[in-house]
């Protein structure tokens, strides 16, 4: 595995290891659900209300990011909570959700993680380097663009396919934006192609699942954010599956900000894709075309 940049660049895996040990710290230091639902009093600059739990996770992060750029590493930041911050250049932009899952987070439900895409570009298709850490079961997800993607270390095979049951239905789908006034909406898709669905509640989790073809494939059934997506999003195609943010005609060209522009959707294969193209709540008339 390349689990070091080179030797003239940023170590964007070091930051973000080291902001996983310090959140760890941090959430096990407020191991209850009373202590963990307390906010702010703000919202964020993704819209959400702020949890302490949420600012204190950014606060880690950004000085990883200050110990980069102190150490001549130039950038602008695009995070969950304090929105768009300058480093000193917008050649390379680093997308952070620092607990994708607050609300698993704040429960005590397993599966939130802290997600970091890096990208020298404004859109998905320019993210180069990917990090995902799920707290829950303690699995680090990494991928570099053009070089691969690992899951604690071992890297995922790109030759895994779908599975599905006996009448061709995708044997596991996972669903995020899970608002039941969505899911309502898309029980006729749903059905027609997909033999069970799981809800884990973090898009980037979810997204992992399908590169190590945990799940046949996944959506979201409404519009999300770049800090959600950008890192899972190279994990899986790095994994040799495929996503799509199904809002646009070129399916990697969602921008790199704080807006929700589109469901997405990824699948082991383009068939898998196709078929779960038709779940998320999205017009019809808006989608553009799948990946070949």
């Amino acid at each position: 595995m390349a689990a070091q940049s080179p030797a003239d660049a940023p170590d964007w895996l070091g930051a973000c290891r080291r902001s996983v040990a310090a959140i760890r710290t941090m959430l096990s230091d407020k191991p209850t659900i009373a202590e963990r639902v307390i906010e702010t009093g703000t919202r964020g600059e993704g819209g959400d209300r702020t949890l302490e739990i949420d600012q204190a996770a950014e606060d880690v992060v950004f000085g990883e990011l200050q110990r980069l750029y102190d150490a001549g590493a130039r950038f602008t930041a695009v995070s969950e909570e304090r929105g768009v911050v300058s480093f000193g250049s917008d050649e390379l932009l680093v997308v952070i959700d620092p607990i994708d899952g607050s609300l698993n987070a704040k429960r005590g439900l397993p599966h939130f993680a802290l997600s970091v895409a890096v990208a020298d570009g404004p859109t998905m298709a320019d993210v180069f380097f990917g990090f995902v850490q799920d707290f829950g079961p303690r699995e680090e997800w990494l991928a570099m663009r053009g070089e691969g993607a690992w899951l604690d270390g071992v890297v995922l095979d790109p030759t895994l396919v779908e599975r599905r049951n006996r009448l061709g239905k995708l044997e596991v789908v996972g669903v995020e934006s899970a608002d039941p006034r969505w899911v309502v909406q898309s029980v006729d898709a749903l059905e027609e192609t997909t033999h069970r669905i799981r809800a884990i509640g973090a898009i980037a989790v979810s997204l992992c699942q399908v590169a190590a073809a945990r799940f046949d494939a996944m959506a979201s059934l409404k519009r999300c954010r770049a800090v959600d997506a950008a890192a899972a999003q190279l994990i899986v195609r790095e994994a040799g599956g495929l996503v799509s943010f199904i809002a646009f005609e070129d399916p990697l060209a969602a921008p790199l900000d704080l807006e929700g522009h589109s469901p997405v959707i990824a699948a082991r294969t383009a068939a898998g894709l196709a078929d779960v193209a038709k779940v998320p709540v999205w017009p019809q008339a808006e989608r553009g075309p799948l990946p070949h």
